[in-house]
């Protein structure tokens, strides 16, 4: 019995067991100013749809490189986009026009409301002066978020039918988008003393006594030589905005909602729980019981401690959850999100703020991940790249798509069939909603870059690109209806990709988990994965994994274990 156990552990079934782990993610911008605009007249633009309003911000390295193919090969042979506002926030046009082109960015974006911003760096001091700046500059998220009163960053996982990634159902949150230690002041080098916080009222009215002229919000002694003293807060005004925001977001999603502080600990961060309760239960108490999804949670809405939400995002493999969280917690527990579920480039992003002038909403969509130094290199120098554009895609398309609600065009239901023959009419809405779809059918039937089919397998970033647009194409030239029509009947569903347990989506997708897996371990002297039949390894793994979900589990174990013995 010992010796069959050891036998299975020592499988090539237990090495892709344990090899199943996730990945890990320079082109001059042209040097234009200011606002960057389209030049292409308006009688080239002849049969193509017209583009809403929206203001894009350019960034740099990879991601520019990929966003200038996607631009010149997915949306101008489709859109005219001759009313989109350009701007460059490359560092160096940043830096050669002391950050005016970010300020007239943020300011195009509060009129407009649909933002569409690429990967941007914030240059380290070496960065400062490889890039020959003048100085250093800050993150331009920052001032987004302060010139469109940000409310929340909203996130997503993003799915693919018939391939397996982190999270089997979706997977939302919501991360406050202001205060915390992002907004900190602080100062080094302090030494013994008391250290007094003090709170000045915006109104005072001398000789009141009622009204203090300030308030002792902390006092301490410090009592060791050095010390580093930092100060921040945490506005409360929005979080109502965002509590809203959240609970509507998990409803369309179909999840169950949780609520994440440090409250037991950070006694400030009760407040942020109880607005979020007190919303619920005045306006989405009833409509999430109605839709059964306080089931896990007993019928009421759930509190996580922070390290309990740690834990439970790296165990609830399944999905169909969402949680609302600080600042900084969201920063932290977002970045294991997309790690779960295989990288930033499977997570949506968008920053929803509220316009000054009318209370409406002012939404800014980007990728999960940066601009991709290392590949950046990598094509500099000539080697082929493979880089998979999924979430700037997905950012850019949702951009159109809202784009097009502000300027009146009623917003595609959430189960519209967008690839159907019976679709609606023609909007750059639905032409969003179907690039959307014909990137997803290009990776599901094979045609994926090397984070999907495997290190050195897949096409490359231009191959990639190329065959999306070739997708677009023919769906232009032979007619929508009739072109999805087509693929509807030749290519399997949605849904069947999902039923099917032993698709070639869902197996080229492990067989390149675990070559990146070998290929990681091997970089760090680990030769335990080495040498193996990486298809035959999968196909054993699928054949114990009896539910076909991508993952064996204690019973799909025992089922192995009993197996192994006879």
């Amino acid at each position: 019995m010992a010796r069959r156990q050891m036998s299975l552990l020592g499988s090539p079934f237990m090495a892709a067991v344990r090899a199943l782990t996730p990945f890990t993610l320079r082109a001059p911008a042209p040097a234009a100013p200011l606002l960057l605009r389209s030049s292409m007249s308006s009688s080239s633009m002849q049969g193509k749809l017209v583009a809403p309003p929206m203001v894009y911000a350019k960034g740099e390295e990879m991601t520019r490189y990929v966003m200038s193919l996607i631009l010149d090969k997915w949306i101008e042979p489709h859109l005219d986009t001759t009313s989109w506002q350009y701007f460059d926030l490359s560092c160096k046009a940043r830096d050669d026009t002391d950050d005016e082109v970010l300020r007239e960015c943020v300011r195009a974006g509060a009129n407009v409301k649909s933002i569409f911003k690429e990967p941007t760096i914030t240059p380290t001091e070496e960065q400062v002066k490889s890039l020959g700046l003048t100085k250093r500059l800050p993150s331009p998220n920052g001032a987004m978020r302060r010139g469109w009163n940000g409310i929340t960053i909203s996130r997503g996982t993003i799915h693919i039918p018939g391939v397996k990634l982190g999270y089997d159902k979706p997977v939302i949150f919501e991360r406050h988008a202001v205060g915390g230690e992002y907004s900190a002041g602080y100062k080094t080098n302090v030494g013994r003393g008391t250290l007094r916080t003090v709170f000045y009222p915006e109104v005072h009215e001398p000789g009141n006594p009622s009204l203090p002229p300030y308030k002792v919000v902390y006092e301490t002694p410090l009592t060791d030589g050095d010390n580093a003293v930092v100060t921040y807060h945490n506005p409360l005004d929005n979080v109502s905005d965002l509590a809203e925001i959240f609970f509507n977001r998990c409803l369309e999603a179909k999840v169950t909602p949780y609520v994440v502080t440090k409250k037991t600990v950070f006694k400030w961060q009760e407040s942020f729980w109880q607005i979020h309760k007190r919303v619920f239960d005045a306006k989405y108490r009833g409509r999430f019981l109605a839709a059964g999804l306080l089931g896990p949670t007993n019928g009421e809405l759930a509190h996580l401690i922070s390290d309990a939400a740690t834990m439970k995002i790296a165990q609830w493999k399944q999905g169909n959850f969402g949680m609302s969280a600080h600042n900084y917690d969201g920063d932290m527990l977002t970045d294991e999100i997309s790690q779960v579920h295989r990288s930033p480039g499977f997570v949506s992003s968008e920053l929803v703020g509220k316009s000054s002038r009318d209370g409406s909403l002012i939404k800014e969509f980007e990728a999960s991940h940066g601009t991709v130094t290392d590949m950046d290199q990598l094509r500099l120098d000539g080697r082929r790249t493979s880089f998979n554009p999924l979430g700037l895609s997905e950012a850019l398309f949702s951009a159109i798509i809202w784009a097009d609600q502000l300027a009146g065009v009623q917003p595609l239901a959430e189960d519209a069939d967008v690839d159907g023959p019976a679709a609606a009419a023609d909007t750059p809405s639905l032409f969003a909603a179907r690039a959307k779809s014909a990137l997803r059918r290009v990776i599901a039937r094979g045609q994926a870059t090397s984070d999907l089919a495997g290190a050195g397998k897949g096409l490359s970033t231009e191959e990639f690109i190329d065959a999306v647009a070739d997708e677009l194409k023919c769906s232009a030239e032979e007619g929508n209806a009739a072109y999805w029509a087509s693929v509807m009947e030749a290519s399997s569903s949605a849904a069947e990709l999902e039923e099917d347990e032993t698709s070639e989506a869902l197996r080229d997708s492990l067989v390149g988990e675990l070559e990146r897996a070998a290929s990681m371990a091997e970089a760090t002297g680990d030769r335990g994965l080495s040498g193996m039949d990486s298809e035959a390894v999968v196909n054993t793994f699928l054949e114990w994994d009896a539910d076909g979900d991508g993952r064996i589990g204690i019973a799909d174990f025992a089922r192995a274990v009993k197996s192994d013995k006879k």
